[in-house]
């Protein structure tokens, strides 16, 4: 069906409401905005979907959210046998129209007989995730698009271990969507009646204080907060999110009294008014809270994204100035600071196992193997890394420590199978007491392990490409450069060639190839002479192609200019290669 026949389907149908209608009346002359809505469904990949809001097949509307329901709904009747008496957990995020959705999506569940728990307000992903283990649920959704612009929503969908569905059950997901090719059919009732049959149940203060009390009992030295805590001055802000709702609390009980939330970005205001982007990845969106904490002599500065789950640091240092640790050098001090203290109390496992992302920093190789603790690389996105606590859990071969992606993601402890920011928070301020007490703080720590390690640098750059030129752009550019691997990147010679998507490591200097066993994957990795590294992907949620750059030299200077040499010549390269389609 074209699209605009999609479009007039929608003008005409009784099913969709006058609102509709009059916002797709409104863009009738627009032909290429009507393509953009009606081009394609929007796409449920392996966690979900993610787009901007709307009317239309393309956009995000409780009439997607209802049939991405209602396939979700089949595909729990079909592959399990007591899912609709174990039921899913539905949060949601601060964003427009997301208590809407996610009451849209109860009510789809609830129509098909499946007990659905809905959280009474906004609450953070990793909330989530831990209620669908804490009830014994067969699956949990969130209804959020985590960091994006305003205009943004989205849906994810969690399992019983409460971790997001991996590809293989995404792929059974989808496939129960897709055999719905008529909005009609999907299922929905009346929300009272929902309450009345046990069908639809709320939920709130029980699961947060026990999550909470789950959080304390997982963090280390809280005997050392619980004590000195107010010593640290420290200054928070939830960017307009979820992380209002656990942060502040999480950080008072441990005993860190000398807090101060910025209260203009603590109200959950769905236009994230008061900055550019609600991402703690942009520096840009500290601008508030840095001010508070030259107000207040702050030592540690935490933002959080929307929905929870990202958390940033900024350290003030010893001129006064604040420094921002990024997701690498964050996840590298975790693991360094969480491995001393369980050496220190003799509760070090023999088995130790930290779990990365591909795109990750490799300098954490070094300070696991000092402490006999094995170092796991997976695929981008935190859900390959809750897949295999599950593993080890059932298997007992492994013991989990640490779960960290150089996108502001960490977890400790088995509670959620999703990054918690709640919890990273809360081992930032302590391990920054800590360091307090000793008389440093966490920039001198990272600049020790450094000198001891070699000086790590790595950077992102992303290509945004909206619309369907845009993907067809991105399809091409990862094609051309699996079809013709270069034997030369950015000047530097190609030792390695990792295609995740073909499952094979060819190192060309020794003329061999290895088998990759991790899930397939659209991601093309190069390993180069001189420490360097390329990754090559598309975002799985964003219109974007993006590049990871990694290099390893003995110095700040040397790293510096090598990794900015290298950003410079490979988009050159790129930018060429685009400019050939």
């Amino acid at each position: 069906m074209s699209y605009m026949s999609r479009y007039r389907d929608w003008l005409l149908s009784d099913y969709f409401d006058a609102e509709t209608k009059e916002e797709l009346e409104a863009i009738q002359d627009d032909e290429a905005e009507i393509e953009d809505r009606f081009y394609k469904n929007i796409e449920f990949g392996t966690g979900g979907m993610r787009g901007k809001m709307g009317a239309g097949t393309n956009r995000i509307n409780k009439y997607v959210i209802r049939k991405a329901t209602q396939g979700l709904a089949n595909y729990i009747i079909n592959y399990s046998d007591d899912g609709q008496e174990k039921g899913v957990v539905i949060a949601y995020d601060s964003r427009h129209n997301s208590p809407d959705f996610s009451l849209e999506a109860a009510l789809v569940l609830a129509a098909n007989g499946i007990k659905t728990y809905l959280f009474t307000g906004m609450r953070a992903t990793p909330e989530l995730s831990y209620a669908v283990r804490e009830l014994n649920a067969i699956g949990g959704i969130v209804v959020t698009a985590s960091h994006n612009p305003s205009e943004y929503n989205g849906y994810k969908v969690y399992w019983e271990d409460g971790g997001q569905v991996v590809p293989e059950q995404a792929r059974d997901i989808i496939a129960e969507i897709e055999e719905i090719d008529d909005f009609s059919i999907v299922k929905t009732m009346d929300e009272m009646e929902a309450v009345n049959q046990g069908l639809l149940n709320y939920i709130g203060a029980e699961i947060d204080d026990s999550y909470q009390k789950t959080l304390i009992d997982i963090l280390p030295d809280t005997d050392l907060a619980a004590e000195k805590g107010s010593d640290l001055s420290v200054v928070y802000t939830p960017l307009h999110g979820t992380g209002s709702t656990v942060v502040p609390k999480l950080l008072s009980n441990l005993g860190f009294s000398n807090l101060h939330v910025v209260e203009e970005q603590a109200d959950g205001d769905s236009d994230f008014s008061t900055v550019e982007s609600p991402n703690p990845e942009d520096r840009e969106a500290f601008d508030m809270a840095l001010k508070l904490a030259e107000k207040k002599d702050a030592e540690l500065v935490l933002a959080t994204d929307p929905d929870c789950d990202r958390m940033a640091p900024v350290v003030r240092a010893e001129d006064g100035s604040y420094q921002f640790l990024n997701g690498n050098e964050t996840g590298v001090l975790f693991a360094d600071f969480l491995l001393r203290e369980a050496k220190a109390a003799g509760t070090l496992p023999d088995n130790g196992t930290i779990i990365k992302s591909i795109v990750s920093t490799d300098m954490v190789l070094g300070i696991a193997a000092d402490y006999g603790v094995e170092v796991l690389d997976v695929l981008t996105g935190f859900k390959f890394i809750g897949e295999k606590i599950t593993e080890f859990e059932a298997s007992g071969e492994k013991e989990f420590i640490l779960g960290f992606e150089e996108s502001l993601g960490y977890l400790i402890g088995k509670h959620a199978r999703d990054k918690d920011a709640a919890v990273a928070a809360g081992l930032a301020a302590i391990m920054a007491l800590k360091y307090k007490e000793e008389g440093v703080n966490l920039l001198d720590r990272l600049a020790e392990l450094r000198e001891e390690y070699g000086y790590y640098l790595e950077d992102l750059e992303s290509i945004r490409l909206e619309g369907k030129e845009g993907q067809e752009v991105i399809t091409k550019t990862i094609a051309s450069l699996r079809e013709e691997s270069p034997k030369k990147i950015a000047g530097r010679r190609v030792k390695v060639v990792k295609d995740y998507k073909l499952s094979t490591s060819r190192y060309l200097d020794e003329d061999r190839e290895e088998e990759i066993k991790l899930p397939k994957s659209n991601v093309l990795q190069y390993l180069l002479e001189g420490d360097a590294k390329l990754t090559i992907r598309p975002s799985g949620t964003e219109p974007k192609l993006k590049f990871y750059f990694a290099v390893r030299e003995k110095d700040q200077a040397a790293a510096e200019k090598e990794l900015a040499d290298f950003k410079e010549k490979l988009m050159a390269e790129v930018e060429e290669i685009m400019d050939s389609f």
